[in-house]
């Protein structure tokens, strides 16, 4: 088998898990739960397999180790403790590794695991703790389905059990022996489910235990006497089932979890066994229609394509128009219906939760804050803010090294915040929600602020500004300085800060994405970063304005309505032009002044009001074209840095229109 072609999707898929993982074990730290270690044994189990036939023996081998620990915790052989959990967290990052050496054309063998592989080792080999266990317990999550098959076969004398049967180390055959255990349950009553499922027990992809989902007339001491009987088997134990966990019927539904046809027929009527089995292909074809795994290239090339497709139509829009036939116009009309709803769909395609980015935080602040003895809880809101790919794929990194300077220079630590009157535990939050047709991410900490005095003395100290900036420097710019190349405000190197790089190349990278980050701080208070993105990189709906000879584009997003002003409408305020809005002065943005071109004095001119959060500002121009969808092109290298400028699209007529950042505004 050529190994290679599955490849991209073995890497999906370890990322996947690795996630859940993560994400788990945050959960078993907080607060337990069998359900907890169960999902991150399965998730362990399906890493193994992959890893051991893809030929990566190291990714095996470790979350082999990993398996084997969690299998006593969940067999309720072993209390799970902060040891397993620290050794837990770090073979995770060392999974992380690894897969990223494997993407990287490696074979994942770039990390040494050896450390954490005789930690796991040491785990399992120790003594054994004795857990009470009780006597109403349940690892299976089950279907409505199989629920309602239960609940049938118990209005007819039968009982549910779970089975847990522990073979013994010295099993030769561990398939052979659990084909044994079923042979002798088959004559006792009907198998429902097993964990793990039959066919990974038929392949022997287990360690030395399994539980079984029974229904049987008979009482549990027969049933325990009856697999006792089969040797090898060292531990047999048989407890009442109760359904705690019953999930929703769009979970695929195998042939191992129905029940067989006897007992669905324990209601003696046809019927309801021909409606249980097309139940079952229903929701199997449910499972099956969820996702499709899409190369992004081909998403990048239907994209592309399409946004030529948006311009073609733009210009055959214009034609018709010129034409002036009805039957023509109504075609155009339907074009762009159909064509306003594909690119809603086209636009889907790329567009991702930045969950995806936020996942991998919650782990990276415990191992930080661990490792510098503080106390951070992390709070996370709008994960589910959706986000350009391209972007997605960028963002990580910069987020990353401003987290970790929140904790590092923001949070106390626990004794001083104490002192301070604080929570010794430090708040850290991180959010992100659409502004218009953009992405705002912040990320605030509850802590000292920055020290502004200091910055001002490095800064001057290192040639980063002069006296004379230096006291006409409002203190939010004097904080800015931070992200200077190479300033650091650190009296000792870490391996986490100090060394002069980290937030100039955080600037630079957010600046590279048509971003802008920028921050608030508050001494004693803590500290703001606000990074602002580009909500998608393709096809927006703008307002197309004329100014003198040039026409620009200002998206609809950011636009709160037209109007028309009079030159006797205007003010001043604090030395600048206003007009009142509904009762409020808003300020006055000339595009004739602010991009230097020459056009004409009206007495009466067409201004576009636009909005950043709950600040306005009206942008004046000569004309208003109309609404129109356009597709952004970046400008390149040579325009790069043009304030209010984010882009440029091209017309129905061919010219060039450039788009207007409005954020920039402000």
């Amino acid at each position: 088998m050529d190994v290679n072609e599955y490849l991209g999707l073995f890497l999906d898929e370890s990322q996947e898990h690795i996630q859940s993982i993560n994400t788990q074990l945050l959960k078993l730290e907080q607060s337990g739960g069998a359900d907890v270690v169960q999902e991150i044994f399965r998730s362990a189990h399906t890493l193994k397999g992959m890893s051991s036939t893809m030929g990566y023996e190291r990714v095996a081998n470790l979350t082999h180790e990993m398996e084997s620990a969690l299998d006593l915790v969940r067999g309720g052989k072993k209390e799970s403790n902060q040891l397993l959990l620290d050794t837990m967290f770090i073979a995770m990052e060392q999974m992380e590794d690894m897969i990223a050496d494997i993407e990287s054309g490696g074979q994942g063998a770039n990390v040494d695991v050896s450390e954490t592989v005789a930690a796991f080792q040491s785990f399992i080999g120790g003594k054994e703790v004795a857990v009470e266990k009780t006597s109403e317990t349940s690892t299976f999550e089950i279907d409505l389905y199989t629920n309602s098959v239960i609940e049938q076969a118990k209005q007819t004398g039968f009982e549910a059990y779970q089975i847990t049967v522990k073979l013994s180390d010295a099993v030769v055959l561990k398939a052979a022996r659990a084909y044994m255990v079923f042979d002798r349950l088959q004559e006792l009553g009907e198998v429902v489910s097993t964990h793990p499922e039959t066919e990974e027990i038929e392949q022997e992809q287990f360690d030395l235990s399994f539980d079984v989902l029974f229904l049987s007339q008979e009482t549990a001491e027969v049933i325990e006497h009856a697999i006792a009987q089969v040797s090898e088997v060292e531990r047999v134990e048989v407890n009442t089932f109760t359904e705690t966990a019953v999930s929703e019927p769009e979970v695929a539904v195998t042939a191992e979890t129905i029940a067989p046809e006897p007992v669905v027929q324990a209601t003696s009527d046809k019927e309801e066994a021909k409606d249980t089995k097309d139940t079952k292909e229903q929701v199997a074809a449910q499972a099956q229609a969820k996702t499709i795994r899409v190369n992004l290239e081909r998403i990048d090339r239907l994209m592309n394509l399409f946004e030529e497709f948006i311009i073609d139509r733009g210009r055959l829009e214009r034609l018709a128009d010129e034409v002036g036939q009805p039957e023509l116009n109504e075609t155009v009309e339907k074009i762009k219906r159909g064509t306003n709803e594909l690119q809603s769909l086209v636009l889907t395609l790329r567009m991702m939760p930045i969950e995806q980015v936020f996942n991998r935080f919650p782990r990276m602040v415990r191992s930080v804050a661990k490792e510098i003895h503080k106390k951070v809880q992390l709070d996370i809101s709008g994960a589910e803010t959706e986000l350009d790919r391209t972007v997605i794929d960028e963002i990580g990194d910069p987020l990353v090294h401003l987290i970790r300077n929140a904790i590092d220079h923001g949070i106390e630590r626990p004794e001083v915040r104490l002192q301070a009157g604080k929570p010794e535990q430090g708040m850290l939050a991180l959010r992100a929600y659409h502004g218009g047709n953009r992405v705002f991410i912040e990320i605030e900490d509850d802590g000292a602020g920055i020290n502004v005095d200091k910055v001002r003395s490095k800064a001057l100290e290192r040639g980063v500004i002069t006296d004379e900036e230096a006291t006409t420097m409002s203190e939010n710019e004097l904080a800015m300085l931070i992200f200077a190349p190479g300033f650091s405000t650190a009296d000792v190197v870490t391996d986490l800060s100090g060394r002069g790089v980290g937030l100039d190349v955080v600037k630079n990278k957010i600046e590279s994405l048509g971003g802008v980050v920028s921050l608030e701080t508050v001494g004693g208070q803590g500290t703001k970063f606000q990074v602002s993105l580009p909500l998608t990189l393709s096809i927006i709906s703008a307002m197309l304005v004329q100014v003198g000879e040039e026409s620009y584009a200002i998206p609809l997003t950011s636009i709160l309505e037209t109007t028309l002003l009079d030159e006797a409408d205007i003010l001043t305020a604090h030395r600048e032009r206003v007009f009142d809005f509904r009762g409020q002065l808003v300020p006055l943005v000339y595009m004739k002044e602010m991009f230097g071109i020459e056009s004409e004095t009206k007495s009466q001119f067409p201004v576009v009001v636009v909005r950043k959060g709950n600040k306005l500002v009206g942008v004046v121009v000569n004309d208003l074209i109309g609404q129109q969808e356009i597709v952004m092109k970046p400008l390149g290298t040579y325009l790069e840095g043009i304030p209010a400028i984010s882009g440029a699209t091209i017309l129905g007529d061919g010219r060039v229109a450039l788009i207007v950042d409005s954020n920039d505004l402000f």
